[in-house]
Parts: C-alpha cells; sequence; structure tokens
C-alpha cells in the first residue's frame, strides 16, 4: 500500500505514511522494521483470505506499538482500564497485545474492535479469531526475516489453509513454552484446546 494512502477514517483518521511516523516514534528501528514486515505479510495473507486490506495493514503496522513500554507504564494502562488482576502477574510478552491494544485505542484513536482484537491476541491467541486475527497472528510468525526450524513449513501451510497455520502456531507455541518449563498464559492453553485439541478431545471414561 502507498504511504501516501488515506486510510478510511472509521479505521484510522490518517494516512498510512502518519501511521507509520507515529509505530516508528514508539520503537527502536529494528523492531519498526519488524511490524513493516508484518505489515506485508498480513496483506499478502489478508489478500489470499478474503479480509479487508485496510484492516490488515493498520493491524499489522500496529501490533507491537507497545512492545518497548516499561513495565511502569503496563501496569498503570492495566489500572486505568480496570483490566483483569490477573495481567499483573504477567509482563511484556503478555502484556504488549492485550494491554498495547489500549495503548493503540488511547493514543492513536483507533477504536474498531476488530483491529484491536488482532493485536490483542497476536501472541496468546484466542478461543475465537476472527479472520483478520488469525492473519496477524501467523503474519508475526511467518514474516519474511523469522529464521526457526519449521519456519518454512509453517509459511507453507498457512498459505494454504489460515486455520491450519494458526493450529500450527499454537502447537508449536505451546510446546516451546513446555520444553523452557516456562508458565503459559490461561488464553494459550484455552487457545490450544479450541484450535489444536479440539478433534481429539473425545474421552473413554
Amino acid at each position: 500500500m502507498s504511504k501516501t494512502m488515506r486510510y478510511q477514517q472509521h479505521l484510522y483518521n490518517g494516512t498510512r505514511d502518519e501511521l507509520v511516523e507515529a509505530v516508528h516514534q514508539q520503537l527502536r528501528d529494528k523492531r519498526f522494521n519488524h511490524c513493516l514486515r508484518v505489515e506485508q505479510t498480513a496483506i499478502q495473507l489478508a489478500e489470499e483470505n478474503g479480509v479487508d486490506l485496510e484492516k490488515a495493514s493498520i493491524a499489522g503496522l500496529v501490533h507491537d506499538y507497545a512492545k518497548e513500554r516499561s513495565d511502569e507504564a503496563f501496569i498503570g494502562m492495566i489500572k486505568k482500564h480496570q483490566m483483569d488482576p490477573d495481567l499483573l502477574n504477567w509482563g511484556n510478552a503478555v502484556w504488549h497485545g492485550i494491554v498495547g491494544a489500549e495503548f493503540i485505542h488511547d493514543e492513536l484513536g483507533i477504536d474498531d474492535e476488530d483491529i484491536l482484537n488482532a493485536v490483542r491476541y497476536h501472541t496468546t491467541g484466542a478461543v475465537e479469531m476472527s479472520p483478520l486475527a488469525q492473519v496477524v497472528y501467523m503474519a508475526d510468525y511467518i514474516e519474511p526475516e523469522r529464521n526457526f526450524d519449521g519456519v518454512d513449513e509453517a509459511r507453507q501451510i498457512t498459505h494454504k489453509d489460515l486455520r491450519a497455520g494458526v493450529a500450527f502456531q499454537t502447537k508449536h507455541t505451546m510446546l516451546y513454552l513446555a520444553e523452557k518449563n516456562a508458565p503459559i498464559y490461561p488464553a494459550t492453553l484455552l487457545t490450544f484446546n479450541r484450535w489444536v485439541a479440539q478433534k481429539q478431545m473425545k474421552y473413554n471414561y
């Protein structure tokens, strides 16, 4: 998309160029360039799956908008918006999505819930994810400079079947966290049960 393109006013009251600059002001170059790559990957996935391209562009650009905020800033936002107190037990990996959406709403004036939910869910996943949320979830995972074992398989699966890509990422994220004995955010467990394990949840007692 052209930088000078003006987004639909109900999505963002400005041009892509203005939104790019607003995001860049909040992030170091490395993280900012990642956001640009996620935007382009999100647009590609949106084209493949009949998802609104402007929403994909905006959500991709802003998904890490709050990534470099201080812990104090996140805690303040959790309290300001009276968010789930359990969030205080977590950290940036969870906060920059779930709480980051509130920074995006308050500072950038973006109030489209589909875009905000795509940001909220882009690391933890969710039981119910709109096609846009699925697009951003996967674009963040497979953008061109991601380099981990299985990323090429993830790309192939995702471009063939977006929902299968969501299941692939969720399963491998769970395995990664389990291997590290890392705590798993409850929403991610629920995402796994919904997107990966659901077909296996037939128990014999």
